[in-house]
């Protein structure tokens, strides 16, 4: 099961923005829920996966669901916020760099981090921020690792926590703040995310940052792998071969003779 099914056993609220979502081909028309417990807990305006969608529009979508909920004092204890575009086209022809879609999705996430912290619920709120694919868009390290983010007045100011999580540590923390149970061995076995937080909490807002990319440029024809990459199904999520859309955005970005990141920091193999 998923985490929404968890908060349906315990009842606590929830809603979800574009997690498990199927797209309607027309953007104004409502999206429907891929499962059966999301059902009457989606905004079905806002869109799930859609490279040419862009992040910034599904902010501002979330944001007149979330200010009607806020006014009715109704927002759900829960909330999954989908913002994809961080996969990026890669180098196909026509579409934003990757460079613009990694901005841009940055900067609809700051916007969302801006409208919470100005909110009156900001003293009751963690924000947990993690890849859906660690492995695109690789670690310059090793593969296996990804950027987490905790955001709220009770976690520690300029801190970073080197303490060794793993997606079901995130998982697990979140349940614990909702009062529920793991779902299984493995989230019931992770570290819970405890050295990130303080008893003593900072409201500050934060105000989001100005992008300094050009979140309107486009790949140039010809680009490197494009012909390659103009070939590959990116109208579904994950349906490209992983290894050689990251090796092409890779290459496209720092230089056809910079070697791909590890997948075994160990070997120095490109392998698991």
């Amino acid at each position: 099961g998923y985490i929404w099914n968890l908060c349906e056993k315990y009842d606590v609220s929830f809603r979800d923005y574009g997690e498990f979502v199927e797209s309607n081909p027309d953007t104004n028309k409502p999206n429907t829920a891929r499962e059966k417990a999301l059902v009457g807990h989606i905004d079905p305006m806002y869109r799930g996966w859609d490279l040419d969608y862009s992040d910034v529009s599904r902010y501002e979508t979330w944001d007149k669901d979330f200010t009607k909920l806020l006014a009715d004092s109704a927002v759900p204890h829960f909330n999954i916020l989908r913002l994809p575009n961080d996969h990026t086209a890669g180098t196909r022809k026509g579409s934003l760099t990757p460079q613009a879609m990694v901005a841009e999705n940055d900067y609809a996430l700051g916007l969302f981090v801006d409208r919470i912290s100005h909110s009156r619920i900001w003293n009751q709120s963690a924000i947990f921020v993690i890849e859906d694919d660690a492995q695109d868009g690789a670690d310059h390290v090793d593969a296996h690792r990804t950027e987490g983010l905790v955001i709220s007045p009770y976690v520690k100011r300029n801190c970073v926590d080197s303490t060794l999580y793993t997606t079901s540590s995130m998982l697990r923390t979140m349940e614990l703040i909702l009062g529920m149970p793991p779902m299984s061995q493995y989230d019931a076995a992770a570290t819970p995310m405890f050295n990130s937080f303080t008893m003593t909490p900072d409201t500050a807002s934060y105000t989001v940052v100005q992008p300094l990319i050009d979140l309107n440029a486009r790949n140039q024809d010809g680009a490197y792998g494009q012909n390659l990459i103009d070939k590959m199904n990116l109208k579904m999520a994950d349906a490209v071969p992983e290894r050689l859309f990251n090796e092409i955005i890779w290459k496209s970005i720092r230089g056809t003779d910079m070697p791909a990141p590890r997948y075994s920091i160990l070997s120095g193999k490109q392998g698991d």
